[in-house]
C-alpha cells in the first residue's frame, strides 16, 4: 500500500522510507498532491520527484537527495533535512517553517518566492541559487554559504548571519530588524540605500568598511565603525 500511495499521491503517515530510491515510483504527476506525516526519508534518493504541491509534517530528510525535483508550492512544517541537497530543485513558492536545513545546498535552486521562517539553516550553502524575492525571516544562517544572493528591498527580520559568507550579495534597500552580521565576509556586497540600524555589525575591518557606503547606521555604529580605524569620538 506504501507504494501504491507514493505513486499515486494522498498521505502517508510514520512510513520508513530512510536509504530508499523513490526515483521511479515518484517520477509521474500524481493523482493528488502527495503528503507525508512523520515519516522517515532519511537518505532518500528523491532526485527528480514530482513534489509540486506536497507536504511534509515532522519528516527527517537527513541527507536526502532532491536534486532537480519539482518542490514548487511544497509546504515543510517542522522536522528537518539536515545536509539534503536541492541542487537545481524547483523550489518556487515553497514554504519552509522551523525545519531544520543546516548544511543544505541549494545551488541552482529555483527560489522564486520561496519563504524560509525561523529555520536552522547554520552552514547552508544559498549561493547560486535562482530566482528573486525568495524570504528569510528568523532563521539561524551562521557560517552559510551567501555569495551572490539577492535580497534587495527586503525587511531582513530576526536574521543571524555571524560568519556567513555575504561575498557580492545585494543587500541594497534592506531593512534590518533585530539581526546580527558579527563576522561576517562582505567584500562585493552592496548595501547602498539599506538601513542597518536594526542590525549587530560587530567590529567591521578596514578594508571592509567600504561595502557600507550609501547605508544608514546608527550613532552607535558609526562610533565603532570609527573605532576599527582607530577613531575615538569625544562627546
Amino acid at each position: 500500500m506504501t507504494d501504491e500511495t507514493l505513486a499515486a499521491g494522498g498521505e502517508l503517515r510514520g512510513a520508513d522510507l530512510s536509504q530508499r530510491d523513490l526515483t521511479r515510483l515518484l517520477r509521474a504527476e500524481p493523482l493528488r498532491p502527495r503528503v507525508f506525516v512523520d515519516c522517515d526519508l532519511t537518505g532518500a534518493d528523491l532526485r527528480g520527484a514530482a513534489l509540486a504541491d506536497a507536504r511534509f509534517t515532522g519528516c527527517r530528510l537527513d541527507g536526502a537527495r532532491l536534486d532537480d525535483a519539482a518542490l514548487d508550492g511544497s509546504r515543510w512544517d517542522g522536522g528537518g533535512a539536515p545536509g539534503a541537497s536541492f541542487l537545481g530543485a524547483e523550489c518556487a513558492d515553497a514554504r519552509f517553517e522551523r525545519v531544520d536545513l543546516a548544511t543544505t545546498r541549494w545551488a541552482g535552486a529555483l527560489l522564486t518566492d520561496a519563504v524560509f521562517t525561523g529555520c536552522r539553516m547554520t552552514g547552508a550553502g544559498l549561493g547560486g541559487c535562482r530566482g528573486i524575492g525568495y524570504l528569510l525571516s528568523g532563521c539561524n544562517l551562521m557560517l552559510a554559504r551567501l555569495e551572490g544572493v539577492t535580497l534587495r528591498g527586503q525587511q531582513l527580520d530576526g536574521l543571524r548571519l555571524d560568519e556567513a559568507d555575504l561575498t557580492r550579495a545585494d543587500l541594497r534597500e534592506t531593512v534590518w530588524k533585530e539581526s546580527r552580521l558579527l563576522g561576517a565576509t562582505l567584500q562585493g556586497a552592496s548595501f547602498a540605500g539599506a538601513d542597518l540600524r536594526g542590525a549587530d555589525l560587530g567590529e567591521i575591518a578596514l578594508s571592509d568598511a567600504h561595502v557600507l557606503r550609501g547605508a544608514t547606521v546608527s550613532p552607535t555604529q558609526a562610533n565603532m565603525l570609527l573605532a576599527g580605524i582607530g577613531v575615538h569620538v569625544v562627546e
